[in-house]
């Protein structure tokens, strides 16, 4: 689709839109400085932003430092190489202590130690983000909208749910204004994974939770669906087929090919077929990057390549209650 297709004499609204950055420092800077760059009016990041991984740096007798990182334990003996690791970490997404042996064995013998120290490093990434996005979009009149995904704990969460902020704003269950005449309604739960993520509803409960959500809209014709998880069989949602019983999940291969499906949520197509909403901004299948038209609907799914430190995103046009152009980006 040609990025302006349609004459219009009102300003167009321009969206930039990414998702699934599980707690990348790179690929969230990126995102922040895509609104100036691109010319966005409106930045949205849709779900799955914490990380996924804690590793443990451990300080030896000798001064020296050790991570087992990917399987493979590595040495560290200079500051400079220490550096070099947790910036590779943080682009990864994964949150890092340093710890010498005793605290590290008492923290490996404690799960709920483990997970509350995962949890303090993420509110603290999370935070440090919501600070990032008011400095750099100050004064610059840049809207920047995020929500939570399934992957996202709710405690984790809080960390963005801040008070008198002037560009940064959590919006999941809510309907927020994007500009005069368009609004958009978040939702970041998505039916159950093998992963068992902690935001995670059977089909019928999601779709219970967006018929509330959706009651908030004053103009479907002018809204904007932004729900993490994609509606099912719609191309924005395809990936391996996986066999549950095995730990890990494995991908089924029948006649030396990887069988494929849709991964989606019925309840959240049945929405879009319902209400028919002018957009859908949709992620979660990382691997899914598309767009694909429901009804008058606009879906777009722009896939996710966080771990490379690569933003992948789309922006959109859209005037009136109509989209008048997109385009995925990569960078």
């Amino acid at each position: 689709m040609p990025f302006f297709s349609k004459k219009t004499h009102k300003k167009p609204t321009r969206l930039f839109f990414a998702t699934d950055l599980h707690g990348s420092e790179r690929t969230f800077r990126k995102f922040i400085n895509a609104g100036k760059f691109y010319g966005a009016d409106v930045i949205v990041m849709g779900g799955d932003i914490s990380g996924k991984m804690l590793i443990p740096i451990i300080k030896e007798k000798n001064g020296n430092f050790r991570a087992t990182l990917q399987g493979r334990v590595e040495q560290f003996s200079t500051q400079a190489e220490l550096d070099v690791l947790t910036t590779r970490l943080g682009t990864l997404g994964f949150y890092h202590q340093i710890m010498d042996e005793t605290e590290y064995q008492a923290l490996s013998s404690d799960e709920n130690a483990v997970t509350l120290l995962f949890h303090e490093l993420a509110r603290q990434r999370l935070s440090s983000w919501v600070d990032l996005a008011e400095e750099r979009l100050n004064g610059t009149g840049i809207k920047c909208f995020v929500t939570g995904g399934n992957d996202d704990d709710e405690e984790v969460l809080t960390a963005i749910k801040r008070e008198n902020t002037h560009s940064f704003f959590a919006c999941e269950g809510d309907s927020v204004n994007v500009d005069d005449e368009h609004t958009m309604i978040s939702m970041g739960y998505s039916t159950p994974t093998p992963w068992k993520t902690p935001r995670e509803v059977t089909d019928e409960r999601l779709g219970e939770m967006l018929e509330q959500t959706i009651s908030k809209v004053p103009d479907l014709s002018h809204a904007i669906f932004n729900f993490h998880d994609p509606p099912i069989d719609s191309s924005l949602d395809t990936c391996p087929m996986l066999d549950w019983d095995k730990d890990p999940p494995e991908p089924i291969i029948q006649a030396g090919q990887m069988i494929m499906k849709g991964a989606g949520s019925k309840s959240v197509r049945r929405a879009i077929e319902k209400y028919k909403p002018m957009l859908g901004l949709h992620g979660h299948i990382h691997e899914s990057q598309s767009v694909a038209k429901i009804g008058r609907t606009t879906c777009i799914n722009p896939g996710s390549e966080y771990g490379e430190g690569i933003l992948r995103g789309c922006l959109v046009n859209f005037v009136e209650g109509e989209i008048i152009g997109y385009q995925m980006t990569s960078g």
